[in-house]
């Protein structure tokens, strides 16, 4: 009876392994699960985050050409409106004056001529083209052998 009770005993003690050991291991599966699982969690949230921070970059940037925009559209307007200024008739005259040395003329300088010409506009014949030559020319021959 001895002999029994042991093999009853180690067979009890093999059964219990053999439950514990798979609950044990699927104890494991559960806590590498839970880790992947937060491993991904954490992989998209810094995914999420970069995109963020690249995103309020790119804003940066727009906003900052966006103000480089207006300063040179009210540099452009600003340089505009002094070309309008320096090319106005008197700083013209001035500049006529003063610096290429020329003068207003005076009305004894001033030639009146008369054309004794009647108002009449002479218009030149145009010059044609070669094929329209040809084609009066074959006219013209056309015209003579009819009669």
């Amino acid at each position: 009876m001895a002999d029994n009770s042991m093999d009853y005993y180690f067979s009890e003690e093999f059964h219990e392994k053999e439950s514990s050991g798979n609950g044990g291991d699927s104890r494991v599966g559960s806590v590498l699960a839970i880790i992947f699982v937060s491993l991904l969690a954490a992989a998209l949230l810094g995914a999420v985050i970069y995109s963020l921070d690249k995103r309020n970059t790119m804003y940066n940037k727009v906003a900052d050409l966006n103000t480089q925009l207006h300063l040179a559209e009210a540099e452009n307007v600003r340089l505009q409106s002094e070309l309008e200024s320096q090319m106005s008739a008197k700083n013209v005259e001035d500049y006529a004056e003063n610096v290429l040395g020329m003068r207003k003329i005076d009305s004894s300088q001033i030639e009146y001529i008369k054309i004794r010409t009647g108002d009449v506009v002479t218009i030149p014949e145009k010059k044609q083209n070669i094929l329209t030559r040809i084609k009066n020319f074959f006219d013209e021959c056309v015209e003579y052998f009819r009669g």
